[in-house]
Order: C-alpha cells, then structure tokens, then sequence
C-alpha cells in the first residue's frame, strides 16, 4: 500500500511522530515521501516568532527559542556527528528510508497530480497546517486520514491538549478519522486514551502523543489494508472547538497550576 504523509516543518514536536515511525516495521507499506508544507500555514519565520512569543510569553519563549536553534545546528551535522540522534523532519525520514518534498500549497494542481501520478492509496495528514480541499482528498485511491489529539467529537481544533488539559481532564484522547471537508468531523477510524502523568508539563505530554500517534496511524493503515476498518460517523451536532490559545489563556493555564514547559 503506497502512503503520503503531509505534515509541517515543525522540528520539536511533529519530528516525535517520525522519529518514532523510524523505529518501526513499516512491513507491505510503501511510504512514497513525506511532504512538509510551512509550520502552522506561516509565510515567514518572523510571523512564527510573533506567535510564539504570544504564546510561550518571554522566558518560555527564549527557551524554545534555544531549542528551535540547537535542532537546527544539529540539521546541519553530519550523521557522524549526530550519533544517532535527529533533529528534522528530513532526518528522521531519511533514517526511515523516505523521501521529502517541500510543498507550499497541499491543494495546487501540482501537488494534486503528484498524488495521483504515484498511485497514492492513502494521504495521512500528522499535524498538516492546511486545511485540504475536495480534489486533495479524493486524490488518493483509498483514504485520506488524519491524526487528532482529542476524543472526537470532543475538542475540535487548535492545540487539543492544552485544551484538555486547562479543563483539568485526567486523559487527551488520541483520535485517527478520515478527512472530509469540515474540520475534524471525518468518519472515526480508532480512538484510545492516554494518561496525563502528575505534574507533567504541556511539552512532555505533546512529545508523549506525538510518538504513540505514530503507533496509531501505523495500525489504522494496515487495518485500511487489509479492509478491516469499521468507521463510526462522529456526532456532527454535539463536540466543542477551539482556536489557538491567546495570551489570556496562557496566563489562566498557569494560573491553575499547569506549565508550558
């Protein structure tokens, strides 16, 4: 089964999810490349700067900051010098055998005839930061999937874990749906549940579902193979949304006790 993954260029946390699909046994499926769109649909870095600066607020965000540069020092290593470790995107696929393609827009014509050019029986999305439209997602022959760190139809939207965590929940549910053109309201594939550990902070619990999410795609993907999937068509009419956290809810995260970092 040939699968394309699309994703953006998100070295901290997305690089989890194929930095753990790298360790696995990907077995009958051929993984075509891995397309890497700009992070979260920005134009440029400065744009990402001002948003995380909102975000993280100016310790929290010195501190990714320096994270943001080291990985990409380390992008430039040689494997020798990395012993063993990645810190792209690019890396992690490469020590998986995949290729990359940079894409600016998922929903050209370009792209769209790549997909169909290559024979792609599914498209999975991992954190994609646009949303796909209706010629995207019937290009593949079989599926056009996505990964949610949510329970489905519960926490639709932007960073689903700071949200889960903010109402004080326990668990983040871990969800892998089809796509179809609203947002998160795809036919549900497979949904599991994972413990948010005492005093763990947003980042350690993103890194944690980011590498378990490889598990799952991985398993709905030979489940689509094989034709064992059963979807179950989520709520359209119940759920909840969310955006983007603002600074205000930062500041209210903390406040209950939680941290960023």
């Amino acid at each position: 089964m040939k699968v394309l993954f699309i994703t953006q260029n998100d070295p901290i946390y997305v690089r989890e999810f194929f930095d753990e699909l790298a360790n696995m046994d990907l077995d009958s499926t051929d993984i075509v490349a891995v397309s890497i769109a700009p992070a979260m649909n920005k134009k440029t870095l400065m744009d990402l700067a001002r948003q995380m600066l909102d975000f993280y607020g100016p310790v929290d965000f010195v501190r990714m900051g320096f994270r943001f540069v080291m990985t990409k020092v380390g992008a430039r290593l040689p494997a020798s010098l990395r012993f063993g470790r990645t810190f792209s995107i690019q890396q992690a696929a490469e020590k998986a055998g995949i290729g990359v393609l940079e894409v600016a827009n998922v929903n050209s014509p370009e792209f769209i005839e790549f997909v169909r050019g290559e024979k792609v029986d599914v498209i999975a999305s991992v954190a994609a930061p646009q949303i796909f439209r209706s010629e995207l997602i019937s290009a593949p022959a079989l599926a056009c999937i996505n990964i949610h760190n949510a329970r489905l139809p519960e926490y639709k939207g932007m960073l689903p874990n700071f949200w889960q965590m903010f109402d004080g929940r326990k668990t983040v549910g871990t969800t892998v749906h089809r796509i179809n053109e609203a947002i998160d309201e795809g036919a549900i594939l497979l949904q599991e549940e994972t413990e948010i550990l005492p005093g763990e902070s947003l980042d350690s619990l993103i890194r944690r579902t980011k590498r378990k999410g490889a598990a799952l795609v991985l398993k709905v993907l030979k489940m689509l193979e094989s034709g064992t999937a059963d979807p179950i068509e989520p709520q359209k009419t119940s759920g909840s949304y969310f955006s983007f956290p603002t600074r205000s809810d930062v500041v209210e995260f903390r406040r209950r006790g939680y941290r960023l970092l």
